[in-house]
């Protein structure tokens, strides 16, 4: 128990609470709302903070408080939408970080423990054991290959900490999930690491093809996609894609997943057709859709 208690002190000093304003005009202000709370680890004693992407989208402001209570304000020094990760930067030196763990290091059963602000200098704190480490798609036209799924729930805000028992960064908390077993969703440190240097010098990644961002919000039912919503004057929405429409190929390739229809758009890249065949009304027709850029959508 001294031990654990040993642990969980030796990483609280890297943790960070995030208060972030966005203004009502952005795009992500109706789903994320305005006013966001989040947390975030010190990877860098030169004031490098990472979370996730939801928390910081379209930030106009955004204050990191420290675990000693000290104040900073953050500017955002990159984002990913494709990994969810989001880098800040505050005009600190010589603070406490957490090392990042090693690539792949993170095994099935392995115990873990979650750190998340509660507010300002309040941390909470979970403990437990890695489920999965299953790929994950959303609804938002989000998939990683990777993810790593804990048996605990996240005790605080989004973007926390999860370190493994020699106190090292293993991912960043995103998500609750509701499957047995698989309570919590983290980020792997993977992805951070594998493009940390394009974070720090681009705000971006370059090294990886962009992908085409359509505006919508599929959902798997009975061994098809059904669009969910689509993104009010998104592209899917301009070129005629309606909510309650089945997909069934994109580019002549018959689509039953999410993550089938996600790998076959994802072929392509921003400002490309792409052919879809969609079933509305027992009815069905090709519809052709040029794919935007998400990040010039969202940017702040």
């Amino acid at each position: 128990m001294n031990g654990h208690i040993g642990l969980i002190h030796s990483i609280l000093p890297a943790t960070v609470d995030l208060h972030v304003t966005i203004p009502e005009s952005h795009p992500s202000a109706q789903n994320l709302g305005s006013e966001r709370v989040g947390s975030g680890t010190i990877v860098d004693p030169d004031g490098y903070i990472l979370t996730v992407h939801y928390v910081t989208i379209g930030a106009s402001s955004i204050t990191a408080t420290l675990a000693d209570g000290e104040q900073y304000p953050a500017q955002i020094a990159a984002q990913d939408q494709e990994s969810g990760l989001s880098l800040l930067k505050i005009a600190a030196r010589d603070l406490p970080c957490l090392k990042l763990a090693e690539a792949d290091s993170v095994t099935l059963g392995q115990p873990v423990v979650m750190i998340a602000s509660s507010g300002q200098t309040g941390r909470r704190v979970s403990g437990g054991y890695v489920s999965s480490l299953e790929g994950y798609d959303g609804q938002w036209e989000y998939m990683i290959d990777k993810t790593i799924r804990v048996t605990t729930f996240n005790p605080g805000f989004g973007g926390g900490t999860l370190a493994n028992f020699r106190g090292e960064l293993v991912g960043v908390v995103s998500l609750n999930l509701n499957e047995v077993g698989k309570f919590s969703l983290a980020i792997p440190i993977d992805y951070y690491r594998t493009y940390e240097r394009e974070f720090k010098q681009y705000g971006q990644v370059r090294s990886r093809p962009q992908r085409p961002w359509l505006g919508i919000y599929p959902q798997a039912m009975a061994g098809h996609v059904v669009i969910g919503g689509v993104v009010p004057n998104g592209p899917a929405a301009k070129f005629g894609l309606q909510q309650g429409d089945i997909v069934l190929t994109v580019e002549k390739k018959e689509i039953r997943t999410r993550q089938e229809l996600y790998q076959e758009m994802w072929k392509k890249r921003p400002g490309e057709r792409i052919s879809l065949r969609i079933l509305r009304d027992d009815q069905s027709f090709d519809l052709d859709i040029i794919g935007g850029n998400r990040a010039d959508r969202y940017r702040s």
